[in-house]
């Protein structure tokens, strides 16, 4: 694993079985490498179906490789999140790999400040404190402090993106995954995610990345990767 990464992803291969077809083999990755270096965006380019989820979903330990490495530098250690067990990819979550996906999973009924600022009450940070953070959050992502003591389930989904997209940034983490982060954003928050980017790279955490808006992307991204290239096969609903 290169000394300056955070993550080297080498010689994955990647398989779906169609339990509904027969069970049909689908392979959607072959020998899928690229290193993820501290401080840097590594964005994952291709088409839709081209197999960039996947590659989230595998690094974030939702889906399993079939073979090759997931290398993450974690604690003063390097962990193959492929042969990794349950408990270690779990401890990883907590510690070193943040993710940002598109849509907000949270408890029901829970006030949205609190959703943000559990991350960094699980670190042991005093409750106001973090509730502070989260509110310096939302307020930046212009979440109205009105809405702050209402769970975000009764939100739109816009804001509800933003409320996920403050979660993800409370706490800094060596890794960050971030998967269509702006895809319900205007233009004045799309901003303000650019900088929330800028601000977590400039302090050495690895991200890897998909974005579909063409300037987010353009305005973050030192590497981005062709996911095609190591695409066999094309199918769509495996995006």
């Amino acid at each position: 694993m290169p000394q300056d990464a955070v993550l080297s992803v080498q010689d994955v291969d990647k398989t779906f079985t169609l339990h509904l077809q027969d069970s049909h083999q689908l392979p959607v990755l072959r020998g899928m490498t690229f290193d993820v270096p501290r401080g840097a965006c590594v964005v994952l380019g291709g088409e839709s179906g081209a197999g960039k989820s996947t590659v989230i979903k595998m690094v974030f330990g939702s889906y399993g490789a079939d073979s090759g490495r997931i290398l993450l530098s974690h604690q003063d250690a390097v962990m193959d999140l492929v042969t990794a067990q349950p408990r270690q990819v779990l401890a990883a979550r907590r510690e070193t790999v943040g993710y940002v996906s598109q849509f907000l999973r949270a408890v029901p009924r829970v006030p949205a400040l609190d959703v943000v600022a559990e991350p960094l009450i699980e670190r042991g940070v005093n409750r106001a404190a973090a509730r502070e953070r989260a509110g310096e959050l939302l307020a930046r992502l212009s979440i109205p402090e009105r809405l702050w003591k209402l769970p975000p389930a009764t939100f739109s989904g816009g804001e509800q993106q933003r409320v996920n997209i403050a979660r993800g940034f409370i706490i800094e983490r060596p890794l960050l995954l971030l998967d269509e982060p702006t895809a319900s954003l205007d233009g004045r928050n799309r901003g303000v995610v650019i900088d929330l980017i800028r601000e977590s790279l400039g302090h050495g955490t690895g991200m890897l990345a998909i974005f579909h808006d063409a300037d987010v992307r353009d305005a973050v991204a030192d590497l981005t990767v062709d996911v095609q290239s190591f695409t066999p096969v094309r199918e769509e609903v495996l995006a």
